[in-house]
């Protein structure tokens, strides 16, 4: 009966971290996925050959990798004073309120001006609270063996898919540029909340294993017979 328990909650903590790494990645491929929607709104629906006075493609991408460099360097300094639970929770959190208010700004008419300021400084945000996430979830998946960092990293992968079909379908179905952005906005504050529910059921406070200690095993088997033992401590 231990051993079904044991496998069962293995099984639990793989499904949950394949999805944390699909989490991960989800909200900022769908946010890219909507490029024909902002530069559609800058451009206040004129002729499309116009020229983008805005550089949105441009500027967007470098305020995305900006905060990504800058705060992937600073985890190291991060994780040392705020708690882990705070940076990873915490960043999901963010990241669902800021695609919120950017779903909600889709039906709110504003100026081309305000409107490509908020999304600037969106855009600077979900990277910013997604470089701490990810440097967040990358710690905790380092303590676990070999095949959930597998699995993490399989889910960042499908993230991609997910993001693809969805624009596949929008092109499929010749969806307008404003509701297929409304598409592209909720799918991740739905993806947030679930991988946020998933993080928080995790058996974290379960999982003490350190790299020291699997790396003075060489069997795979040994290390997950090992975590088992652990979350049902």
């Amino acid at each position: 009966m231990a051993v079904y328990r044991c496998h069962k909650t293995c099984g639990l903590v793989a499904v949950i971290f394949f999805l944390l790494g699909m989490g991960t990645l989800l909200p900022w491929n769908f946010f890219i996925t909507a490029m024909n929607y902002f530069t559609d709104r800058l451009k206040n629906g004129t002729n499309s050959t116009q020229p983008d006075t805005y550089m949105f493609g441009n500027m967007s991408v470098l305020l995305a990798q900006l905060p990504l460099l800058l705060f992937t360097l600073l985890n190291s300094f991060l994780y040392q004073h705020i708690a882990e639970k705070m940076r990873i929770a915490g960043s999901m959190v963010f990241i669902l309120l800021l695609f919120i208010l950017t779903a909600i700004l889709v039906k709110v008419k504003m100026d081309q001006d305000h409107f490509f300021s908020i999304t600037m400084a969106t855009i600077w945000f979900i990277n910013m609270f997604g470089a701490v996430l990810q440097g967040g979830l990358f710690g905790l998946v380092g303590k676990l063996p070999p095949r959930f960092n597998s699995l993490f990293m399989s889910g960042q992968a499908v993230a991609g898919i997910f993001s693809g079909i969805a624009m596949l379908l929008s092109n499929i179905f010749e969806t307008d540029s404003e509701s297929a952005a409304l598409g592209y906005f909720i799918a991740p504050c739905a993806a947030t909340l679930l991988t946020l529910c998933c993080y928080l059921i995790l058996p974290s406070n379960r999982i003490p294993l350190r790299r020291s200690q699997l790396c003075h095993r060489s069997s795979k088997r040994y290390s997950e017979r090992l975590f088992c033992l652990y979350t049902h401590h």
